[in-house]
């Protein structure tokens, strides 16, 4: 459904609401713990004083002046985030809390927010099976606004997913490595190369979205008529058939199996999140298991 101009303005200011206040210091704290920057940038020298690391002695200008002096550094904290969002027809579906496209755009929010307040830099990257949009990294609260708003108004010219095209799309854009947030609910096939080689050169973070729907269908004396968007035909699936739900299960089930099995074995750090979930417990549990992991 195309939404009016005053729609698209009121979901985004619903959106900014509800994730500002989940963006605590607590929370941006979160995000700050396991983001890390690029790594360390050279400041000046000053003398030596006790308690500095010996390791740090500038041996040359020692030699010189007959004085210990240190090198300092100061850490190079700040990142670009892109957030890469699939807006294929498969994500404008929902059958509990919201549609799939608006739980991505509360999603990508708060971690806008949050980039928001460590100063970081933050682009966007619409896919469908072509680069849909893509506005680069920026700072700024009306720069996420833009973004939150294309997310949610933004018409794709096709119903289709190419998540590999994606991937060396941005991988040709962006040069420098950055945080990449992946958002979609990967119905796409042969894109496993392609996210080994992206993880490489970026820190990747896939999001799976999916509705419980799609994960399992329940045993009833029903139909259920539907239209594939991607594909582009109707089909009718009779809920009290135990047969066909038990495959249609299984075939899920190890769907979403060789998926997180691809992101383990790639060491890669992702999410799974619902219609139904609550996000912020969702990221928040993920911020805490990923900064275990990396401290380890």
């Amino acid at each position: 459904m195309k939404l009016n101009t005053a729609q698209i303005l009121k979901k985004v200011r619903e959106i900014e609401i509800k994730t500002g206040k989940l963006v605590s210091e607590s929370f941006s704290g979160q995000y700050l713990s396991v983001f890390k920057g690029k790594g360390i940038e050279f400041a000046e020298v000053r003398e030596y004083t006790v308690g500095d690391d010996i390791r740090t002695i500038d041996w040359n200008i020692t030699a010189r002046t007959n004085k210990v002096y240190v090198k300092k550094f100061n850490e190079e904290r700040e990142l670009t985030i892109i957030i890469a969002t699939d807006i294929s027809s498969s994500l404008f579906f929902g059958t509990k809390r919201k549609l799939k496209n608006e739980l991505a755009a509360e999603l990508a929010a708060l971690f806008m927010f949050a980039a928001l307040k460590n100063n970081d830099k933050l682009g966007l990257y619409l896919f469908s099976d072509k680069t849909e949009l893509y506005i680069p990294p920026k700072k700024g609260k009306n720069h996420v606004l833009r973004i939150i708003r294309e997310i949610i108004a933004y018409q794709p010219k096709s119903p289709y997913t190419n998540i590999s095209n994606a991937l060396k799309k941005i991988n040709q854009i962006v040069k420098r490595r950055c945080v990449i947030i992946l958002i979609s609910d990967f119905q796409d096939e042969g894109f496993e190369k392609d996210i080994k080689i992206t993880q490489q050169r970026h820190d990747l973070i896939p999001v799976i979205i999916n509705d419980p729907l799609e994960i399992e269908l329940k045993n009833y004396p029903a139909f259920i008529s539907y239209f594939d968007e991607e594909k582009q035909k109707w089909g009718i699936i009779d809920l009290s058939d135990r047969y066909i739900i038990n495959s249609y299960n299984s075939y899920q089930n190890q769907k979403q199996e060789n998926l997180k099995k691809l992101f383990r074995s790639s060491n890669i750090d992702f999410m799974e999140i619902t219609t139904e979930s609550d996000i912020f417990k969702t990221v928040t549990k993920f911020f805490k298991n990923r900064r275990i992991r990396t401290s380890v």
